[in-house]
């Protein structure tokens, strides 16, 4: 997206008309310099219609994100953390703080990442999430925020880093009123049995030294209902399940307050703490799950998660622990 469709985007965002000749005379170009302007935004698949007399409009207003506003809002909380990176259409969040470490590892050109330096976009063109599965990342919809994080422990130290990050996520939630949250292990967010977001951590780094973490979270908000036909699986956003919900902006904020918090803990203290606080949230405590791993899969009783993170099931009266990358966990009806 350019920066005339980025002053564009923001005219209208607020969802009232505006003239394709108010438009040009802003940005000294034609009204039909406009119309092609406006095609590219609806190609991204926001929703702009125009009527004769009036001029431009968006089908609802739009919550942009703003690195000015995150930035402000993380100041006037004390916090010192860098300034985050805000941008448009992006392939990955994830991606984005990747590359920019592999260029420090290769010497191509020394990462400029500081510790705690975030990553937001408005759209995702390649989105993903566990297991290279595809993340549906429609512009301006939902929060798609990654995280840089230097861990002293190493890859080995992070073990149970998913879970951490659900509880922390879940807890924000729960603070705005979401009063059915749940976490299905390892790495999915969930208001009661649909699924609202996803975490995805991936490490680079030695077994024995330091490791560099980038944690990326998709979170629905306000899912389109056209781009939800895509979606495989029962699914919920915020918007159907707050009267109000907070903006964008806000929830970043707060998120990336009690996460760099939550990381600093998990530093220290490994996954230990969190280990009561994930049972509050477990989606399947007591039942009778099937865990697949490749073409194994085993049953059990779920009974939470021990000190590093692992699946606990209870499988004829003895408790086994499970971890593993390639897990996946379905609910069994008993």
């Amino acid at each position: 997206m350019n920066n005339k469709q980025q002053h564009i985007l923001k005219r209208l965002a607020t969802g009232e008309f505006c003239s394709g000749e108010r438009l040009g005379e802003e940005l000294a170009i034609s009204r039909a310099a406009i119309a092609k302007h406006i095609s590219a935004l609806q190609a991204l698949g926001i929703d702009i219609f125009s009527v004769p007399g009036k001029g431009y409009r968006l089908a609802k207003s739009l919550d942009l994100l703003s690195q000015e506003t995150i930035q402000s809002a993380l100041a006037q909380c004390g916090s010192q953390l860098p300034l985050p990176f805000v941008t448009e259409v992006i392939d990955s969040t994830n991606q984005y703080l990747l590359d920019r470490l592999a260029r420090g590892v290769t010497g191509e050109k020394a990462s400029d990442l500081l510790c705690g330096q975030a990553c937001l976009a408005e759209m995702q063109t390649a989105g993903r999430g566990r297991r290279g599965r595809h993340w549906i990342s429609p512009y301006a919809a939902n929060l798609y925020l990654s995280l840089y994080w230097r861990l002293s422990r190493g890859i080995q130290g992070a073990m149970g880093l998913s879970l951490v990050v659900g509880v922390v996520i879940a807890e924000v939630l729960k603070e705005y009123g979401v009063t059915d949250v749940r976490l299905k292990w390892p790495n999915d967010i969930y208001i009661g049995d649909r699924k609202l977001g996803g975490v995805l951590v991936e490490l680079v780094g030695q077994v024995d030294d330091a490791c560099d973490l980038v944690i990326g979270l998709g979170l629905n908000i306000s899912m389109p209902e056209e781009k939800s036909t895509t979606i495989d699986q029962p699914w919920t956003d915020l918007s159907q399940t707050l009267d109000c919900v907070p903006p964008r902006n806000e929830l970043a904020v707060a998120i990336l307050l009690a996460l760099t918090a939550a990381l600093t803990t998990f530093d220290r203290n490994g996954f230990r703490p969190f280990v009561s606080r994930w049972r509050t949230f477990d989606l399947f405590d007591g039942k009778v799950v099937k865990l697949l791993m490749g073409n194994r899969q085993v049953t059990g009783i779920c009974r939470g998660v021990d000190e590093q993170g692992a699946l606990v099931l209870e499988q004829e009266g003895v408790l086994v622990n499970y971890m593993g990358g390639e897990i996946s966990l379905r609910s069994v009806a008993t």
